[in-house]
């Protein structure tokens, strides 16, 4: 018996170190949430700002390979199993890109911008990452924008 569980403890830390295990796990809870979904309860109708929202989380789960993580959003909130087009994304949301930023999330991008905007400072709530200072140093601010205008975003790496 304690070789049974010096193996089972041995395959536990293999499947651990590789990421495997998190994996498994999440992939459990994606068909966990298939399984007990309803469709005879049917979901609420997403707004199109919920659409836009659950897309742009996608998005940033697919960039950080958060794939299960993307596939449970996707079973539990109904969207399609095809993400909708960046471009369509960046339409809708009025974002305007520079090639950097087209390289990471569109979450990453409105984030950073709205902080310049708001003069709201990351680094007072919390320590700022490599990132969030690329960002910082890459993205200009605009003068005279209003709430009608497009967000320019411009610059920057994960």
């Amino acid at each position: 018996m304690a070789s049974n569980e010096s193996l089972r403890d041995v395959l536990k830390k293999n499947l651990d170190s590789r990421g495997v295990l998190n994996q498994v796990k999440a992939r459990i809870r994606a068909e966990v949430f298939n399984a007990l979904d309803r469709p005879s309860e049917g979901r609420p109708v997403l707004s199109n700002e919920n659409i836009l929202i659950n897309e742009l989380i996608r998005e940033y789960f697919e960039f950080n390979k958060y794939h299960y993580s993307a596939s449970v959003l996707v079973a539990e909130s109904g969207m399609s199993k095809e993400p909708l087009d960046r471009e369509f994304l960046r339409t809708e949301l009025n974002v305007v890109e520079d090639a950097p930023s087209r390289s990471v999330p569109l979450l990453y991008s409105i984030v950073s911008n709205y902080t310049l905007r708001s003069g709201t400072s990351l680094q007072q709530q919390k320590p700022r990452t490599a990132f969030m200072e690329q960002i910082a140093r890459d993205t200009t601010e605009v003068d005279g924008i209003g709430p009608g205008d497009p967000l320019i975003v411009r610059g920057g790496q994960r």
